[in-house]
């Protein structure tokens, strides 16, 4: 019954303009343009978070479009410094190239991390389906070659996270944040099973900290939000070895609270862009209950 009534939402989202379907996206998504995003950002820094931006777009594969992407990322560096926020970038690499080439890519990633280490800021290398992993990870690890100021994300659903993370090198530069996964991924290379998925994130979080590696924590989980803090507190961990991170827009009141109130940092990720309503609609069409939570917090307000 719950998946014949998600497919009927599918289908009506689906054929709801542009105007009607930005009322599910403006609570996630920060707006169409730079200003936008900015204005966002500014807003979450007085009220003391960090922010990391999102330029909405993957799987691109037209090489003009990808380099006016470059062109934006390196301008939003440019005016992240200029504003003096406290706010970093994450990149997809299907957004910049790895559609076209390992190597196109690779070079995409190397001009825009010039621009991020000329402003001393930092560059996040998201994670997307398993099809990209090994080329994600291997980019990180060219770029990590002479860079401090790139890091990459891993998915605790996954059964290779945990190995991938041990055969990292140069641990002593490794910066990585760290979710549970949202790509439909096969039983035979993901975890299904919640709670499982919840102990490889924990087994994966207490790595970190018994190698003194700098993480961001990840997850609107509350129960595993509680996890994390025995974790804590058993290694004593550094505050600033670590940050919770949440979406803009996703209701965690209580736990940001308590997270500033143990004066543990927060980075909200606010994406923002053209490609909203594409990613409004792939994101429904992906994970319907994403339409049903957002009609939920709609009847809140």
């Amino acid at each position: 019954m719950v998946s014949i009534i998600n497919s009927v939402f599918i289908t009506f989202i689906k054929l709801l303009p542009r105007s009607l379907v930005s009322i599910f996206a403006k609570q996630y998504v920060a707006g169409e343009h730079v200003d936008d995003v900015l204005k966002v950002t500014k807003k979450l820094n007085d009220s003391g978070y960090r922010v990391t931006v999102d330029i909405l777009g993957e799987h691109f594969s037209d090489q003009n479009e990808i380099e006016n992407i470059i062109s934006e990322y390196s301008l939003l560096y440019k005016l992240i410094e200029k504003n003096k926020l406290d706010a970093n970038i994450s990149i997809k690499p299907t957004h910049i190239g790895l559609d076209v080439s390992y190597d196109y890519c690779l070079n995409s990633f190397k001009n825009i991390l010039k621009t991020a280490e000329k402003y001393n800021n930092f560059l996040r290398i998201d994670m997307e389906s398993s099809k990209a992993t090994d080329d994600t990870i291997k980019i990180y690890g060219e770029l990590a070659k002479n860079s401090f100021n790139a890091g990459p994300v891993f998915q605790a659903y996954l059964n290779r996270t945990y190995s991938d993370i041990q055969n990292i090198e140069n641990k002593e530069k490794l910066n990585f944040r760290l979710c549970k996964g949202i790509y439909k991924e096969s039983p035979d290379i993901a975890i299904a099973d919640y709670y499982e998925v919840n102990k490889n994130y924990l087994k994966i979080l207490e790595y970190a900290f018994q190698n003194n590696i700098y993480i961001g924590i990840a997850t609107h989980d509350k129960t595993l939000i509680d996890q994390c803090y025995e974790l804590i507190r058993k290694y004593n961990v550094d505050p600033e070895m670590f940050e919770f991170q949440v979406l803009y827009g996703v209701p965690m009141d209580d736990y940001l609270k308590k997270h500033r109130k143990n004066n543990y940092n927060v980075r909200v990720y606010v994406p923002y862009g053209k490609q909203w309503y594409e990613y409004s609609i792939r994101r429904i069409k992906e994970n319907p209950n994403i339409l049903l939570y957002v009609l939920k917090n709609l009847f809140k307000q």
